[in-house]
């Protein structure tokens, strides 16, 4: 039967036991409203002025002037919206000057927008291996992934209509052994700078093994470039593969957050490219970006060359986060990372909970990160790094961390995260 407003109670019954079943596990996500204050770090939640550690803008483009000129001149004289997908009407100069910008500055013959990184890796099993990939051939394809990368590379092997095998974190032995037990063609995917934990996988390592069994290896490294690396051209070039782009053929990088903008692209051989612009679902049924929003990435992506300071000034923070939480006692909870991710494992969902309160009633904005982004066991604090963030703001986090951690802590580490 109906309720008064006209729901089946069957309807009403299975929506509320789900959302039980999450908020009695905390496990119940809220969605924060967020105001930015001014050009720096700081930011409005439910009216309290918070300083923010918990975003991905790394090198602190998303306010700088020049990113909101560029985006400014281009809406006003060419609108806001593409008005269509690439193919049909919604390609524009600003989307072609874009794509010469990313391909110069990762090393490869052409890249392609995407409108999201989501959309990006959606793509790259699919095309690549997945049914119909080569002609003629009727073999289903082999993908295999790193246990801990992105959700979106999961669902674009779950989702392709090929064989998916997980090897274990950064293990390029079990990663070579599945792709030995493989038949078809093969694909391994991996994060490049992996979002929770911080660290890079062994990609020298995985590009040999992918080289023998002529498997494709894409590398997601959304969020290491502009950050990693000499020249901030991220995890290949920390990995020494940026001038060798056979050795990871394909390449995903995002807008979003080193480069301040929004949008996502996949670098690679000009033939690679050409072969995602014609058979990527994602790529051809959906609206390009905005012209003023590539105006605005391609403006981002300048500055992170023309201001290498952003990136010195970063790693220096990180570095004085580590040597000063090791002072503290806590670097036992610390998971190995020099990068701007830097995760401290509290366990329990609820003691992540409970100390990212803690500090937000202290100024500060440090996410709580949960299963099922996580494994259970490993919730954690995520505290994100970026240039704007003053060596004052490390203070305050430092302090406030030595204050609230030590109620919050589990008695043991969870399996596999020792010190």
């Amino acid at each position: 039967m109906p309720d008064s407003d006209g729901q089946p109670a069957w309807q009403r019954a299975a929506l509320a036991d789900t959302l039980e079943s999450l908020r009695a596990a905390h496990l119940l996500r809220q969605r924060r409203t967020v105001a930015v204050v001014g050009a720096g770090p700081e930011c409005l939640v439910a009216g309290a002025q918070l300083v923010n550690f918990s975003s991905n803008d790394y090198l602190g483009l998303a306010q700088h002037p020049r990113l909101r000129e560029a985006f400014t001149e281009v809406a006003r004289t060419h609108g806001v919206g593409s008005g269509g997908s690439h193919h049909i009407t919604g390609h524009h100069a600003e989307h072609t000057r874009l794509e010469e910008v990313l391909a110069a500055y990762t090393h490869r013959e052409a890249a392609l927008l995407f409108s999201t990184g989501y959309m990006a890796n959606l793509a790259i099993s699919r095309v690549l291996v997945g049914p119909g990939a080569r002609p003629g051939l009727s073999v289903p394809g082999t993908v295999v992934g790193d246990a801990l990368n992105h959700a979106s590379l999961i669902d674009s092997a779950r989702l392709s209509g090929t064989t998916f095998g997980r090897y274990a974190h950064a293990d390029a032995t079990a990663a070579a052994r599945l792709l030995a037990e493989s038949t078809g063609p093969a694909l391994l995917l991996t994060d490049g700078l992996f979002s929770m934990d911080g660290d890079l996988p062994p990609l020298r390592e995985l590009a040999a093994v992918c080289a023998a069994r002529e498997a494709w290896l894409a590398v997601d490294d959304a969020h290491g470039l502009g950050v990693l690396g000499a020249t901030g051209r991220g995890v290949l070039e920390v990995a020494g593969l940026l001038g060798t782009p056979d050795a990871a053929p394909i390449l995903m990088g995002t807008l979003g957050k080193a480069f301040g903008a929004f949008g996502a692209f996949i670098a690679g051989r000009r033939e690679l490219v050409e072969v995602f612009r014609q058979r990527a679902r994602t790529y051809i049924f959906t609206t390009a970006l905005p012209p003023a929003v590539a105006a605005a990435a391609r403006m981002g992506v300048t500055l992170a060359l023309d201001e290498p300071e952003r990136r010195q000034h970063l790693q220096a923070l990180v570095d004085r986060f580590r040597y000063e939480l090791t002072g503290l006692g806590l670097a036992g909870r610390l998971l190995p990372s020099t990068s701007p991710i830097q995760a401290i494992i509290l366990g329990s969902a609820e003691a992540a909970l409970a100390a990212s309160a803690a500090l937000q009633s202290r100024g500060l904005l440090v996410s709580a990160i949960r299963p099922p982004t996580v494994p259970a066991g490993s919730a954690r604090l995520r505290i994100t790094f970026s240039a704007a963030h003053t060596e004052a703001q490390l203070d305050r986090l430092l302090e406030a961390l030595q204050a609230v951690l030590p109620s919050q802590l589990d008695t043991a580490l969870p399996a596999g995260h020792a010190a």
